[in-house]
């Protein structure tokens, strides 16, 4: 059986005014995932969002890797949500980033506060008593994603692919393939590391998951690394 990599992007850069570039760390990260692909994965295609955290994923894995690997095919299905969008449609006056850095800054954690809030946000989305409020509902972020990840396997015809996206579609495809309901697909994807990798075996029609949500490649060069937003 073939092998699609669903790989999540490094860490981008909260906070900063362009959130969809790498940080620093996510650079780190994704040269190490690259160092330990050298011995495990050989991609016949490379897949991608065209958002900009997904190109630079695959370049740092590129630079880690150390000898050439085929170009990302862009796949705009395999974009994130707009995470922006959801947050201020629950929290509208966060639109003007000066009133919600202040609202975040009155609490002794700004980021579990800001956390609390994304996962209120995408809860509201994600229930379908709101989709008028979204130029996306939930229902439609699936279908993209899915359709995008069928056309993706069968383009493949039986090689293994490496897929660099976020884990919104991450979640999404682990849906499918494990029957999961909402509730616990949002749960999924609050859990998914930066660069953690999983495993999609398939043949043909048939298609199941091997492995969820590895980041070891982090862990053995230094535990710093590991991040989840």
């Amino acid at each position: 059986m073939a092998t699609v990599y669903l790989v999540r992007h490094g860490q981008a850069s909260f906070g900063e005014e362009n959130y969809d570039q790498l940080s620093p760390r996510g650079w780190e990260q994704g040269k190490a995932l690259g160092r330990w692909m050298t011995s495990i994965i050989e991609p016949a295609a490379i897949f991608g969002g065209d958002m900009q955290r997904h190109r630079e994923t695959v370049e740092a894995i590129a630079t880690g890797y150390g000898s050439q690997l085929p170009g990302m095919q862009v796949v705009c299905g395999f974009n994130e949500f707009d995470h922006e969008a959801i947050v201020h449609s629950h929290r509208p006056e966060w639109r003007d980033r000066q009133v919600m850095a202040k609202d975040l800054a009155a609490f002794p954690k700004p980021a579990a506060a800001f956390q609390k809030a994304f996962v209120e946000a995408i809860g509201r989305w994600a229930s379908g008593e709101h989709d008028t409020d979204y130029d996306e509902t939930w229902a439609d972020f699936k279908t993209r994603v899915l359709a995008a990840f069928n056309e993706m396997v069968e383009y493949a015809d039986g090689g293994d692919v490496l897929l660099s996206t976020s884990g919104g579609p991450i979640a999404v495809i682990c849906q499918r393939l494990l029957g999961l309901d909402d509730e616990r697909t949002l749960g999924l994807n609050a859990v998914i590391a930066n660069t953690s990798v999983s495993r999609v075996l398939y043949s043909g029609g048939r298609r199941s998951l091997s492995v969820f949500n590895n980041y070891s490649h982090l862990e053995a060069e230094d535990p710093a690394l590991v991040t989840f937003r």
